[in-house]
């Protein structure tokens, strides 16, 4: 079957394609309760205009057992397409739930102000709307024609009320998402700014108890508070008076349908049975439009929620698996590396050309605000805005699959993160953990004999440990996560910068360790003690590449860069 031109959009609509059977057993089982429906107003008909007036007590029985019968077949086909929509949207969420993730993650990396909670509360609200009442109406509108044409059939009359009141309730639903749109969504995003800023300072809650900001702060996070709130108010006066008018048109559409019916019976050209049913009748004609406008603004969530999921995906496409073969040696090649940033003017790096061989051991070094981490971030492919090429093995390193690439990478940023779970489980990367290979690891860095004082050992959890973790102890404890599974390449970013004699020592001993197998180690330091590991030194400044050579002839630069790094400012190096 030839894939509708809808559902090849995008991986979105791909993968509601993908449950078309379950969507076609749902529009069944809409199908039957919707012509099921019109056993009340036949029943009624029979009832007030037959069985009353020819007192044929056995076919009343007969005929209402019936009717017993068919209302159970409707309440098990209600049951049966809720259960099945419900079984849908789960087996939507877990088809899309890894998907996802890696994208909200990418997203967030390219873009740190993106929030990765936003992309679940997507994929949370269309799960919510396919499991909903709001999509039944979808599927039983396209009924409501033939209980209009039934209504027609009884009086011509009665189906054209049924059709002002049915263009009424359309016409307050149109008025409603005008109305209600935009205050609606500056409310979501003023609460979201509120969330954001509340969350941002109690990750800071040290500093700002030490030095007594909270006050100010609360001020600021009060006046965020009250727009927000004074926004919310609004909104929701606004969709209290949409819902007051709706329903003032609810009973009024009831009251003149049976109004109609009565004049019509009292000119004799309606009998009194079909009077009853034409108002049940109306009432089921209208329900999904009434349905729609009361979860049009569901709806209207749902579709942005639906659309920024297809933009994540689009942007954030899978990557192809496979790519690595055989294990990565480690030799690095940049050419015409230019990294920005949207904030910036200026590109952070500049054209840069180089090549990092395998299994020797580079220092950058550079003043503050060179691009050093900028570079190191590069290496790793996780710098959002790169053009020119990064080559990891002759492989363009942003197309290959990050899981497969990860055990071949160590990396250590400025700012460790450690996360919840244990310590083992922070080492091991949270894969299955190799007891030997932490252990390993963990030595490597000095921290074996630290870890085992910790109250649990390698399971202590990091809540537990990381209330009396120093910086140095953190740094090696991601140093050791960097170095476990022994990876080809690693790279440190200021390794050193919170330890002291002992940890920068060890620091030392794992690096030339990593040298002698042969692994490709480049590191960013200021400190001249752990240069003397380094086989080729980078001295980068302002983005550019100044010299870059073995050891001994770059050091007096890297001395001077060092002896002057407080001023910010490299020295020439000699020609």
């Amino acid at each position: 079957m030839k894939t509708p031109s809808f559902f090849q959009r995008s991986e979105l609509t791909a993968t509601l394609w993908f449950f078309r059977r379950e969507f076609l057993v749902v529009g069944i089982f809409s199908l039957v309760i919707n012509l099921l429906m019109l056993t009340p107003t036949i029943y009624m008909l029979q009832v007030y205009d037959r069985f009353m007036t020819g007192r044929n007590e056995s076919t009343l029985i007969a005929v209402s057992l019936i009717v017993l019968f068919l209302f159970a077949v409707i309440a098990f086909a209600e049951w049966s397409r809720s259960r099945l929509l419900v079984r849908l949207g789960v087996l939507l969420d877990e088809r899309l739930n890894s998907r996802v993730f890696n994208a909200c993650f990418e997203s967030h990396l390219n873009q740190s102000r993106d929030n990765p909670v936003e992309a679940f509360s997507n994929l949370t609200n269309v799960r919510q709307f396919i499991t909903g009442n709001g999509i039944f109406a979808f599927f039983d509108a396209p009924w409501s024609p033939i209980y209009l044409l039934v209504l027609f059939m009884l009086h011509p009359s009665l189906g054209v009320l049924a059709l002002v009141f049915a263009g009424i309730l359309i016409g307050v639903a149109v008025f409603s998402h005008r109305v209600t749109q935009t205050p609606t969504q500056k409310t979501t995003e003023a609460g979201v700014k509120v969330a954001v800023y509340l969350h941002s300072k109690l990750r800071n809650a040290e500093v700002i108890e030490s030095l007594g900001m909270l006050g100010n702060l609360r001020q600021r996070w009060l006046g965020h508070h009250q727009r927000h709130m004074s926004l919310y108010s609004a909104a929701q006066d606004r969709q209290r008076r949409i819902q007051a008018l709706s329903k003032f048109i609810r009973y009024s559409q009831q009251s003149l349908m049976l109004g109609a019916g009565a004049l019509l019976v009292i000119e004799g050209e309606l009998t009194v049975g079909g009077m009853i049913a034409a108002n049940v009748l109306m009432s089921r004609c209208l329900q999904p439009i009434d349905t729609i406008v009361g979860s049009w603004t569901g709806w209207q969530s749902a579709r942005k929620a639906f659309e920024a999921l297809e933009s994540l995906l689009r942007d954030h496409p899978e990557r192809p698996a496979g790519l690595i073969h055989e294990a990565l040696r480690g030799t690095v090649r940049i050419e015409n590396l230019v990294a920005t940033a949207s904030n910036r003017a200026q590109p952070i790096l500049a054209g840069l050309t180089a090549e990092f061989p395998e299994g020797e051991v580079i220092a950058i070094v550079g003043p503050s605000g060179s691009g050093k981490s900028t570079l190191a971030r590069c290496l790793v492919g996780i710098w959002p805005e790169v053009q020119g090429r990064v080559l990891l093995d002759d492989q363009p390193i942003e197309t290959l699959d990050r899981e497969e690439l990860g055990p071949f990478i160590g990396y250590l940023p400025q700012d460790v993160e450690l996360f919840e779970g244990s310590v083992a489980e922070n080492i091991a990367r949270f894969g299955d953990i190799d007891s030997a290979q932490v252990i390993e690891a963990a030595q490597r860095t000095g921290i074996h004999d630290m870890i085992l004082r910790f109250p649990r050992g390698y399971d202590t959890p990091m809540g537990e440990a990381g209330s009396f973790l120093s910086g140095g102890q953190r740094q090696r404890i991601g140093l050791a996560r960097a170095l476990y599974g022994n990876p080809s390449l690693i790279v440190l970013d200021e390794p050193n910068a919170n330890l002291d004699d002992v940890g920068e020592a060890a620091l030392i001993r794992a690096i030339l360790d990593l040298k002698a197998q042969g692994k490709t180690v480049i590191f960013i330091s200021h400190r001249m003690n752990i240069l003397a590991a380094a086989d080729r030194i980078l001295v980068l400044d302002n983005g550019v590449i100044r010299n870059y050579d073995q050891r001994q002839p770059v050091m007096p630069a890297a001395q001077a860069q060092s002896t002057d790094q407080s001023a910010g400012v490299l020295t020439p190096q000699p020609a």
